[in-house]
């Protein structure tokens, strides 16, 4: 009863969650990490920048001139519905745009960034030296690793959004889908360069997800949160690193290929 009170899938979730938090004093313990988040962090308020600017111009120039107009008292009504669903609109538009395209750029830094924490996490260090050449014949690899699973989430994103054609409830359901499906993807996303590291199968990597599906969902869901807060948003991408890389390491999540525990 008492190991049931303490490990539980509720209890796992909130361990999750708050890992992304737990990142921030992470890293302010180990102060040479901010050489490697500078990088991504300039790439992330850069293609935020972007998408936010895209987004108002989005927003001005095409969805409001599909908005009704009247005199009556009840076109203001609906009006202000329209209104409301075209901000909302625009806002998921910009917001998974700059999650799939910011983590893309920032990819092959963000492996780099992995493989510092780990560093810290584990006091091994690694057996290769840093080397221009070595980091970006790495980086190809990574990105075509990004391309696929960046476009597994917007086909699933667009499937998703089919939804809105059943009445009523289609547009309650893809709201919620699409949610969980974001969650579940920024969990994978960021324990994925741990997985590329150690040379995970497919097969490995989802047996690990899924027998950790509690924690791992509470971890996207805390990553959900921070790109939900203003400005917070800009630090999104360096502590998932950071905090999907220690959560694996910390909990034992990660197997080697020679089937010992990290």
């Amino acid at each position: 009863m008492g190991n049931l009170l303490v490990d539980n899938p509720v209890s796992r979730f909130s361990k999750g969650f708050f890992y992304p938090f737990r990142a921030v004093r992470f890293i302010n313990r180990h102060k040479k990490l901010y050489l490697y988040i500078f990088i991504p962090f300039c790439i992330t308020v850069a293609v935020l920048s972007l998408f936010l600017s895209l987004g108002f111009t989005f927003f001005q120039q095409t969805i409001i001139h599909y908005i009704p107009q009247g005199e009556a008292w009840y076109w203001h009504i609906l009006s202000g519905i329209l209104w409301l669903f075209a901000v909302l609109i625009t806002a998921v538009l910009v917001f998974f745009g700059f999650t799939a395209i910011g983590n893309l750029i920032a990819s092959p830094f963000n492996d780099l960034l992995s493989e510092k924490t780990e560093e810290i996490l584990t006091g091994r260090m690694s057996d290769e030296p840093f080397s221009l050449a070595a980091f970006w014949q790495n980086s190809r690899i990574i990105l075509f690793t990004e391309v696929k699973k960046i476009s597994i989430f917007l086909l699933g994103m667009l499937g998703l959004f089919i939804l809105n054609l059943l009445p009523v409830i289609g547009s309650l359901l893809y709201g919620f889908l699409s949610i969980f499906w974001t969650i579940l993807f920024l969990a994978v996303e960021y324990c994925g360069f741990l997985f590329a590291r150690r040379q995970l199968s497919y097969q490995e990597q989802r047996r690990i997800v899924l027998a950790n599906f509690a924690m791992l969902l509470g971890f996207g869901s805390g990553l959900f949160c921070i790109l939900a807060i203003p400005f917070f948003q800009l630090l999104c991408i360096p502590l998932g690193v950071v905090g999907a890389t220690s959560l694996l390491l910390n909990e034992n999540l990660v197997i080697s290929p020679s089937g010992e525990e990290s």
